[in-house]
Parts: C-alpha cells; sequence; structure tokens
C-alpha cells in the first residue's frame, strides 16, 4: 500500500500546483487560502477565488475524472477480454461518441446539447456492437470485439461524412477541434457530469475488482471458481461504456490513457488487484493531470489533450512492445 499511498499524496499535491498554474498565475499559498474560505469559511481576494472555484478546480476534477475513469475502464477491459491491446474505445464507443458530438455541432447546437449528443452517440455505437454480436450468435468473445471494431469504422466514415458537409470557415473547425480532445471549457457543471459517472461505475468496478481478475485465468476456470460469466460481462461493459460516454463528452476524444496506464500500474504494483485498481485510477488521474498542465502551459496556444497523450502514449506502447518481445524470447 505504500506505492499507492504515493501515487496518492503526489496526486493531491500536482492538483493544488494544476490549480496554480496557468496565464494568470497564482500563488501556491493563495490556492490554500480560497480552498481553505470555501471549507472553513472566511474572505478571499474575488479575482483569486473565481479563478481557482470557477475555472482552474473544475477544469483540475475533470481531468483527474477522466483519467482515472478512461484508465479504470481500460483495465476492466483487458481482464475482460484477455487483451492487452484492448482499451474503452475497443466497442466503438469514442467513434460514436465523435459522431454525435460532430452533428450536434453541425446544427449549431450549445454546448450541454453537443455533450448529451455525445454521450448517446458513444451509447448507441456499443449497443450496436452488441445487437451485432448477437445475431450473429453472441457466443465469442472474439466476434464482439470484431463488432466493435467493424461500428468504430462505420461510425469514423460517419464522421468524415459530417465533416465533409459541415461549413469549412468555422464548423469544420469546431468540429476538429472538439475531435482532438481538450478540457479547456470545462465548467463546473461539466466536472460534476463527469465525476459522477467516474466515481460510480468505478466503484462498480472496484467491488467486482476479484471477478474481474479471474477471467485472466480464462472462462473455464472463472466458472469453475463461481464466476457468473454472462452477468460480469454485462455489467463491466456497461460500466466501462458510461465512464467512456461520459469523458469523451466532456472532454472529446482523449486516446491511449485506457490502453498504456493499466500497463504502467501492472509494471508498479502488480497484479494484486486490490492494489491494481487504485494504482490504475490514481495513476491514470496523475498522468492525464500533468499532460493537461502542459497542454496549457507549454505555450501561448493550448494543445489539444488528444495530440499530447497520443505523442506520449505511441512511443511508450512500443517500448512496451519491444520489451515484452525481449521477455518472450529470453
Amino acid at each position: 500500500m505504500g506505492r499507492i499511498a504515493t501515487l496518492a499524496a503526489l496526486l493531491m499535491v500536482t492538483a493544488l500546483t494544476s490549480i496554480a498554474l496557468g496565464h494568470y498565475p497564482l500563488p501556491f499559498g493563495t490556492v490554500l487560502d480560497v480552498l481553505s474560505a470555501k471549507i472553513f469559511g472566511g474572505d478571499v481576494q474575488r479575482t483569486a477565488e473565481t479563478v481557482v472555484m470557477m475555472v482552474r478546480l473544475p477544469r483540475v476534477i475533470a481531468a483527474i475524472s477522466v483519467g482515472a475513469g478512461l484508465a479504470t475502464a481500460g483495465a476492466a477491459y483487458q481482464a475482460l477480454f484477455c487483451n492487452p491491446m484492448a482499451s474503452p474505445a475497443l466497442l466503438g464507443v469514442s467513434a460514436g461518441a465523435g459522431f454525435g458530438a460532430a452533428v450536434a455541432l453541425l446544427l449549431r447546437q450549445p454546448p450541454f446539447i453537443v455533450q448529451m449528443a455525445a454521450f448517446a452517440g458513444g451509447l448507441v455505437a456499443v449497443g450496436a456492437s452488441i445487437w451485432a454480436n448477437r445475431m450473429l450468435g453472441g457466443r465469442s468473445v472474439v466476434t464482439l470485439v470484431l463488432c466493435g471494431m467493424v461500428m468504430a469504422a462505420l461510425f469514423q466514415a460517419l464522421i468524415s461524412v459530417v465533416k465533409y458537409v459541415a461549413d469549412p470557415v468555422d464548423v469544420l473547425a469546431s468540429i476538429t477541434f472538439w475531435l482532438m480532445g481538450s478540457l479547456s471549457k470545462i465548467s463546473p457543471a461539466d466536472a460534476m457530469a463527469v465525476g459522477l459517472p467516474v466515481l460510480l461505475c468505478g466503484a462498480i468496478l472496484f467491488a467486482l475488482r476479484w471477478q474481474i481478475h479471474l477471467l485472466a485465468l480464462g472462462e473455464d476456470q472463472a466458472i469453475a471458481l463461481g464466476v457468473e460469466i454472462g452477468r460480469l460481462r454485462v455489467v463491466v461493459i456497461a460500466c466501462a461504456t458510461l465512464i467512456a460516454a461520459a469523458t469523451v463528452s466532456v472532454g472529446g476524444i482523449i486516446g491511449w490513457v485506457g490502453l498504456i496506464i493499466p500497463h504502467l500500474a501492472r509494471m508498479l504494483v502488480g497484479l494484486d488487484p486490490d492494489r491494481l485498481f487504485p494504482a490504475t485510477a490514481l495513476l491514470g488521474a496523475l498522468y492525464l493531470l500533468v499532460v493537461d498542465d502542459l497542454a496549457r502551459s507549454a505555450g501561448t496556444v493550448e494543445v489539444p489533450l488528444g495530440i499530447l497523450t497520443a505523442l506520449i502514449g505511441a512511443p511508450f506502447f512500443l517500448v512496451l512492445l519491444i520489451r515484452t518481445r525481449k521477455a518472450l524470447w529470453s
């Protein structure tokens, strides 16, 4: 538990530091004063209070929620499908959410409707993957994964259609930027909208951590140990889908987090689910919080999160594959 406690402490320090960072920098003491005044009462400078409570804190909470949620969903999917390449986007939720948001942006809808459309699109894509799997018999995890890949490709094509017919002056740019992923427009309501599903579904996945872990032994052995495979699969897919849809609806498509963070967590704390799931959530939250800090502080123009996570994640995963191949052949 020492490493988990270290991750928790590091996340807390990073969160406080993130609140102080920005184009309007705040002293660390001022951040603590504002937070203390909100908890225990007291007077603080109005500008500092507005920056902390209305801008920085919601963004930090959203980054923590998105990172922890995607990492936890990725770990659950990798165990469920016995596939180290699995991620929350496996069944098409990201592509479906992207299509829903793109349609809403094409129709020039307000941000709330864009978020709801993205959330609904993600659920529709996963529902279509499950429906297609049932039409094919519904007995194979491999078939479900293939159906998810087909739906992801279909909704990616639909996104391309929306972008093709969009007004290139302003709408196309909005769609493109949204699809790259960003937390720049997060409000307190957005932070709550993503935080609550991640907290609830993450708690359910944590409660089922040992059953999920047993799936790595194979379905036959998991059934012999008392795991109800069908029901567990439905619950895990539902929770992971809700988490992914909620994160995409407020932050756009942010890739690689759910793929690489579970591998890092396993390297850090091992395979014990009592440590693996908390470490995965904390590491995912810490990772995306640091990346978001880089995105908004590295230059005068904010860099989309999807670009940074891909630039960091792709080389790391390549190194991981090389290490795994060497271990297999040694």
